[in-house]
């Protein structure tokens, strides 16, 4: 049988499901539905020229690609390429195929630096180290069980007041605002910065399994000054970003939204929560471990220049 390499079909519902179902078997520790894989590459910003490919053997999807610009850096010439193979259809060649795609796309538009996370096994080290990719930085993948215990609710201090995402559903620009100063502080290996309100209400704020109900934000003075976004796919919790405005920080606020967004999502019945740190992030790790969250995978960034 022959593997092929095609461009997904958006208003091809199979092919949104066979994308999502491939890619929660490779890459189980983030959430994915057909709805948000279609979101994605419908609402990207056009300047990123985003692509979803997928690999197909005898008519099924048994690998995926998410590929793009990194339009909203300062420095140009950088793309990523993130692959992943069904776990049971590996070594038939849809990695490489993918991978070739990609590259191929991806340097017609400019692209010079190639960035693409890798889960940390055996098998995909090696396939990234033999198509010339490097390691840079690392990430881990941690989970808590919501059914075990969690820190008890606590009162917000003196001006400060807890709320949700949903009650910003009038005017989301204050989350805006939070979300784009949260992002440029984030480690990244590709700097990022958000200008773009409009670009973000159709990308983000409107995001299928971004769960307002559950996104806490901690206000101070009637300013969203800390939050942690909650993404849900109907039956997982995932924390999508949890940060703190600068002038806000050291407050312990960021914490103070996570454990109460936490308790929501259990109380709505859901039992098991998501969420990543990159592997320096040694505060945010050791504000995950208190809440319960374990490590459960690493994934490393890796790097090649292109041409």
């Amino acid at each position: 049988m022959t593997v092929i390499v095609r461009d997904l079909r958006p208003d091809v519902r199979a092919d949104a499901e066979g994308f999502s179902h491939t890619r929660r078997l490779a890459l189980p520790y983030m959430l994915s539905t057909p709805e948000s894989v279609v979101h994605t590459l419908v609402h990207a910003h056009p300047d990123a020229h985003f692509g979803q490919l997928v690999a197909e053997e005898d008519g099924e999807i048994i690998g995926t690609a998410q590929i793009s610009v990194a339009h909203d850096s300062p420095e140009p010439g950088q793309g990523s390429a993130n692959i992943y193979v069904h776990p049971d259809r590996r070594h038939r060649g849809a990695g490489s195929l993918l991978l070739r795609t990609a590259e191929e796309r991806l340097a017609s538009l400019g692209v010079r630096k190639l960035f693409a996370w890798v889960l940390d096994e055996p098998d995909n080290l090696a396939f990234a180290e033999r198509h010339g990719f490097r390691a840079s930085r690392s990430a881990y993948f941690m989970r808590l069980d919501l059914a075990g215990p969690l820190p008890p609710r606590q009162d917000p201090p003196a001006g400060v007041e807890l709320r949700t995402a949903a009650d910003f559903a009038d005017d989301p620009r204050p989350m805006f605002e939070l979300d784009a100063e949260t992002v440029s502080d984030e480690p990244s290996d590709i700097e990022a910065e958000f200008t773009d309100y409009e670009a973000w209400l159709e990308e983000t704020w409107k995001h299928p399994l971004l769960n307002r109900d559950l996104t806490t934000v901690a206000v101070v003075d009637g300013h969203p000054a800390a939050f942690s976004v909650a993404y849900t796919d109907g039956t997982r919790y995932g924390t999508a970003m949890t940060g703190t405005a600068r002038a806000f920080r050291g407050r312990g606020l960021a914490k103070l939204a996570k454990n109460d967004s936490l308790h929501r999502a259990r109380a709505a019945g859901y039992t098991e929560a998501f969420t990543g740190n990159d592997t320096g992030n040694e505060p945010m790790i050791a504000i995950n471990k208190w809440f319960g969250y374990e490590i459960c995978a690493k994934e490393v960034r890796y790097v090649r220049e292109l041409g």
